[in-house]
């Protein structure tokens, strides 16, 4: 069975092209791939941000922590382990002023943990997330993919291949200010390739 996990960024609802386009990606993988299950985590909901407590606390093991710890760590947990579960990863990342929403970004701080999706060798950072999937459906106003001031695709890529996933590709829906139409269907002739 494969286990697909969807991350919403976004912060609009309703007219949200990297929502229509990562929901329309994730409906094609679903039926690509028989018995699927899809879990969704909207970030934009609201994560809670690093403090001081959290960041010296989630290098301990699970069995040291105290309670309070336990507590503190709890989002951590559970987003990291919807991560760790999932074959494919459908990640719908709009670019704000260059860079990926805040959202998606405290997002990437919870399921960066040492000793759970990467751990320091002799060698340097191992990713320990090998073997999965990542689609990452970008939405720009502006930015054109790959571009000097396209600061989305290297970051995403490079935390990506830091956890160890290297399997990732970028569909996007760019330059939507300056030709919405074109753009959105290069992205969804994008998906379809997906499904074949």
């Amino acid at each position: 069975m494969t286990h697909i996990l969807t991350i919403h960024s976004s912060a609009r609802r309703n007219d949200s092209v990297s929502r229509k386009l990562t929901d329309e990606l994730v409906e094609v993988l679903a039926r690509k791939h028989a018995n699927a299950t899809v879990r969704t985590r909207d970030v934009a909901d609201g994560l809670t941000f690093p403090s001081e407590s959290w960041v010296s606390d989630r290098v301990l093991p699970a069995a040291d922590r105290t309670e309070q710890q336990h507590a503190t760590l709890a989002e951590t947990d559970v987003l990291v382990e919807e991560l760790t579960e999932a074959d494919i990863i459908v990640v719908g990342a709009p670019t704000y002023n260059f860079g990926v929403p805040a959202a998606l970004k405290a997002w990437i701080d919870h399921v960066a943990q040492p000793g759970r999706t990467f751990r320091y060798t002799e060698q340097g950072p191992e990713g320990l997330l090998a073997g999965k999937k990542i689609y990452v459906v970008n939405a720009s106003g502006g930015v054109p993919l790959g571009s000097p001031a396209d600061f989305v695709t290297p970051y995403l890529r490079h935390v990506f291949a830091f956890l160890g996933v290297t399997d990732v590709e970028f569909i996007a829906a760019d330059q939507l200010a300056m030709a919405a139409d074109d753009s959105v269907k290069r992205a969804r002739d994008a998906i379809e390739k997906a499904a074949a």
